[in-house]
């Protein structure tokens, strides 16, 4: 778990649930997971995120037991399993692709973890029954997987992962195949899913938004690092760095030149929308350069007229100003964030 550029090293919090420390994969010369340090609490939600190639996936699957780390331990409960392999560690996994077996109905692919820890008939049942409920498809025991819609397989998925009650599900891009409408809608149902179960959850996405309506906590990686962790909301406001900012969907980025010329500070700072505010009497003067409809609010890039500078407000859809209108503002420095470089 890492803390912002020049700030202390947070110690690992949770011994109770999930500890990965100093966790590092190699693939030949290659670092994919440089000493990272994570902790998920029961019933917690922590999604790792960052750009592709950062080492999520390979982090995840070091974790799983599926790849073999050359330094670092993987901890539940204050006991070490990173020598168990993944069959041993009892954790639950559920990747992107849902690998449900094609030929088999909905019952039989939820109950095959059940059947493999040798349960019996009426147990194995009466758990499939009770997860199925969970992920809103009661009554879907007999239902052909072949039948299913990419939605529902994901939640058949998701139902065969919990019903073994797995202490910590690992999640691999649980949506990534949906469409974005029913990634959307099936987000929530997935956070609701996970945080009335009580595992420790960690999933991989490569969606911000997504990130933000299913997870607790984000970490996000890059390089095979983790470098910024920290409630969502927290993240969010203090990305810590700049490459993290403009990766979690940030637009008024300003390098230190543009800081310093505007007035806030000597290095690269955040401008948080909340911190143009429009005043007649402002003494920040833009040019509305372009105005992009997005919905309920619209886009609008414009350019600081001096000193000269680009910003991105956001303003209600139906009342933006024109292309070519000069508007003032004031900054409200309690929304702008201070920045390193990473």
């Amino acid at each position: 778990m890492s803390a912002r550029p020049g700030g202390p090293r947070p110690e690992v919090r949770t011994p109770a649930g999930l500890v990965v420390e100093g966790l590092t994969v190699r693939y030949g010369p290659e670092v994919a997971v440089d000493a990272v340090s994570l902790a998920v609490a029961p019933g917690e939600v922590v999604a790792l995120i960052g750009p592709s190639g950062s080492g999520k996936s390979s982090l995840l699957r070091a974790v799983t037991g599926l790849e073999r780390p050359v330094a670092g331990d993987v901890r539940w409960a204050g006991e070490s399993v990173t020598s168990r392999p993944p069959h041993e560690r009892g954790f639950g996994l559920m990747f992107q692709d849902h690998a449900l077996f094609p030929h088999r109905t909905v019952g039989h692919n939820v109950e095959f973890g059940l059947r493999m820890r040798g349960l019996a008939a009426a147990a194995r049942r009466a758990r499939v029954d009770q997860v199925l409920t969970l992920v809103d498809l009661d009554g879907w025991r007999d239902r052909a997987v072949d039948t299913l819609s990419g939605g529902e397989a994901q939640r058949v998925a998701l139902a065969r992962a919990l019903a073994p009650e797995p202490p910590v599900l690992l999640l691999d891009e649980p949506l990534g195949s949906l469409d974005r409408v029913l990634r959307e809608r099936l987000a929530g149902d997935l956070r609701r899913i996970l945080t009335g179960t009580g595992v420790a959850a960690v999933f991989v996405t490569h969606d911000q938004e997504e990130a933000y309506a299913v997870a607790d906590r984000l970490a996000v990686m890059r390089s095979g690092r983790v470098v910024r962790d920290g409630p969502v909301s927290d993240v969010w406001r203090d990305p810590g760095g700049v490459e993290t900012a403009r990766f979690l969907g940030h637009e008024n980025v300003l390098d230190a030149v543009a800081a310093g010329s505007l007035g806030l500070g000597d290095g690269p700072v955040l401008v948080h929308g909340a911190a143009l505010v429009a005043d007649a009497g402002g003494p920040l003067e833009v040019e509305v350069v372009a105005v992009t409809f997005r919905g309920p609010a619209s886009r609008v890039r414009a350019r600081v007229v001096e000193p000269e500078a680009d910003v991105v407000l956001t303003v209600p859809a139906l009342d933006p100003p024109p292309v070519g209108a000069h508007v003032r503002y004031r900054v409200d420095p309690a929304h702008v964030i201070p920045l390193g470089v990473g």
